[in-house]
């Protein structure tokens, strides 16, 4: 490896962001990213920060310097977007995302000058694209995924208009949002880079809520309002793009509007389609033989390839489809609509449940609820207690195995759900 990967701040740093259940396997490749986005001094002061939000006076206390010095690091450092910093109940807190969707994506949500953008992109390119073990992790380390895919609310029946409940509209998310941020596609962005960019919009990725005005407010991303959000929701849909967004029902943190060929998701499920790289939505397309001629509109519009043209007609490999609707908004005839999946889809509650979920599956549970140098956290342990004691027993039981912790077998027992 190169020279950086014998600097201990860096290797700090990577332990650090591998106690995430969202990590980033070792390379070279991701030093070298990791040395474009953080000075040493910079990667040994975040590989001490605790994986839960904090306060200044909570990192001065680690780095052992007063609260005013340490305020102004994290103020440089969220103004890179690399930390977050959100407002909680009048209290500024700072939390360090994880790479995805986090601080890489960040990173190229918009032009800058302060970093060398292309190299950044090429080595985005090769440590995502070409190694792939970063990818691999991301959407198949654990059952509970990352992302889930919104279904194209312009091609959803009456029938399908009682089945679909809010959290699983994109126009909903948008409605109820805190805060609408618009970005930079990363992932166009990245691949302008390398030159394998298409000409799908490229304005139009969106943060909500905290996220959204974290980046507002360091100019990561424009606030839009309600209207322009419905706006570009709808020009997404016109461009054939995906919306994959949080795995999450309340408070999602982003949507993504995705092409085939740029997007991690949706190359990622099309290379590994069979794993499910993200949660599918609820429909699935099914094809009116009778009024299909077989004209591959839809063959061409779905963004994994999923839809194949025979002699016997169209063919959807449900085993792959995401559910999205592209190729149905795609057919003229009106020869596709959607219908209800017959398994039962559980997206997780908020952002902690995801997590919580993850790092079970993991087994890193031990990470969140034990963090260092976040054992004064009563409200961040309650909220990962909270989590694991609403989960099935099954999961409760691997839980408690994993820390294996007296008090938390206790209090599972105990509780009554």
């Amino acid at each position: 490896m190169s020279h950086i990967v014998g600097k201990s701040a860096y290797k700090s740093l990577e332990d650090r962001i591998n106690r995430f259940p969202q990590g980033a396997p070792p390379s070279e490749t991701l030093y070298k990213i990791l040395g474009i986005l953080f000075s040493e001094k910079e990667a040994s002061l975040v590989a001490q920060l605790p994986i839960k939000p904090f306060t200044v006076k909570t990192a001065s206390r680690i780095w052992k310097m007063d609260e005013a010095a340490a305020h102004k690091i994290l103020d440089e450092l969220a103004s890179r977007a690399i930390l977050l910093d959100i407002d909680h109940a009048g209290t500024q807190e700072y939390i360090l995302p994880p790479p995805m969707a986090g601080f890489f994506e960040f990173s190229m949500m918009r032009t800058r000058g302060d970093v060398n953008q292309k190299l950044l992109g090429e080595l985005y390119y090769q440590y995502l694209n070409i190694e792939e073990d970063f990818v691999k992790q991301l959407f198949f380390s654990t059952d509970t995924r990352l992302g889930r895919v919104f279904v194209q609310e312009e091609v959803l029946t009456n029938d399908n208009e009682v089945q679909i409940l809010d959290f699983q509209r994109s126009s909903h998310i948008i409605k109820t949002a805190s805060h609408i941020g618009i970005s930079t596609c990363y992932c166009r962005h990245k691949m302008q880079h390398v030159g394998k960019a298409c000409d799908a919009p490229t304005d139009i990725c969106m943060t909500f809520n905290g996220t959204a005005s974290s980046l507002i407010k360091h100019k990561y991303a424009r606030q839009v309002e309600v209207s322009e959000g419905i706006e570009l929701l709808h020009q997404a849909y016109e461009n054939n793009l995906v919306q994959c967004g949080e795995n999450v029902r309340e408070g999602v943190s982003f949507i993504c509007n995705c092409c085939g060929c740029c997007c991690e998701a949706m190359v990622a499920a099309r290379k590994f389609g069979m794993l499910h790289p993200v949660q599918t939505t609820a429909f699935i397309p099914k094809v009116n033989e009778e009024s299909c001629n077989s004209c591959g509109r839809c063959v061409k519009a779905c963004p994994i390839g999923a839809i194949e043209k025979t002699d016997a007609g169209v063919t959807i490999n449900e085993d792959i489809c995401l559910g999205c609707g592209v190729c149905v908004r795609s057919c003229f005839k009106k020869s596709m609509h959607l219908e209800s999946r017959k398994e039962k889809i559980i997206t997780p509650v908020n952002s902690v449940h995801r997590v919580v979920l993850m790092a079970i599956e993991k087994g890193t549970l031990q990470n969140l609820i034990f963090d260092n140098q976040a054992l004064g956290s009563h409200r961040a342990m309650a909220a990962v207690l909270s989590a694991i004691l609403r989960l099935p027993p099954v999961k409760q039981a691997m839980a408690s195995k994993q820390l294996k912790s007296v008090y938390l077998e206790r209090l599972i027992t105990k509780v009554k759900i």
